[in-house]
């Protein structure tokens, strides 16, 4: 443990999940919450204005999500520390949320001795895995896996992930700020590098690689 107290930034998109994360943190001696964000976008202009010396990163949120939120909040800081706090133990998201910047990666399910633990390494920005992606990670390298999904830049996993939660064109390029032709061109391009030539097999593909539940909701085609 450092001297310094860890300025810490929250962003979820549960207003009860960044109170139990407050009041978790605050209860350490050396840790304060100092700002709160429930969406990337609020995350992007939080950060400008409060600084923290950490971040802790949820990844689905409405709008703008978390991995489009480090990315750009790491093209204006290249400093930043970021730990992703995450629901979804796919590796898949692991790897983009490290490619778009992100320090570290634990899932919901980790001991909350371990959420304390990744704040205070990424604040001495130490790369920080929980036991789950780290064993994932390694097993994936063993066997030297290279599937598609894991090709997509953090720009166009992020728009997956929003045509997964079955977003719109029109409300994709509104959260993302791009015009709906560039989201097309991205939504074509993503099918392409998946070798799908359809959004219901798209969404097949992403089931099997463990990004979505198959029991969820399936937009149209």
């Amino acid at each position: 443990m450092t001297g310094k107290r860890i300025r810490v930034m929250l962003v979820d998109d549960h207003a009860v999940v960044r109170e139990g994360y407050r009041r978790l943190l605050e209860r350490r001696p050396d840790m304060d919450v100092i700002a709160e964000a429930h969406d990337g976008a609020g995350a992007y202009l939080a950060y400008g204005t409060a600084v923290p010396d950490v971040v802790i990163m949820d990844i689905s949120m409405p709008g703008r999500g978390g991995i489009d939120a480090i990315r750009q909040i790491r093209q204006v800081d290249p400093s930043a520390r970021i730990l992703v706090f995450s629901v979804h133990s796919a590796v898949s998201y692991a790897l983009q949320a490290i490619r778009a910047g992100a320090r570290g990666y634990i899932t919901k399910s980790s001991a909350s001795e371990l959420l304390i633990d990744a704040v205070r390494s990424v604040f001495n920005n130490k790369l920080t895995l929980c036991g789950e992606i780290a064993h994932l990670l390694a097993a994936s390298r063993l066997e030297d896996q290279h599937p598609p999904i894991d090709q997509l830049s953090p720009r166009e996993f992020e728009i997956l992930r929003m045509i997964l939660d079955s977003r719109h064109t029109e409300e994709i390029a509104s959260d993302l700020s791009l015009s709906p032709k560039t989201v097309a061109n991205y939504h074509y391009a993503i099918k392409s590098k998946l070798g799908v030539s359809s959004d219901v097999e798209l969404v097949y593909h992403c089931i099997r690689c463990g990004l979505i539940d198959p029991f969820s909701a399936i937009g149209p085609d």
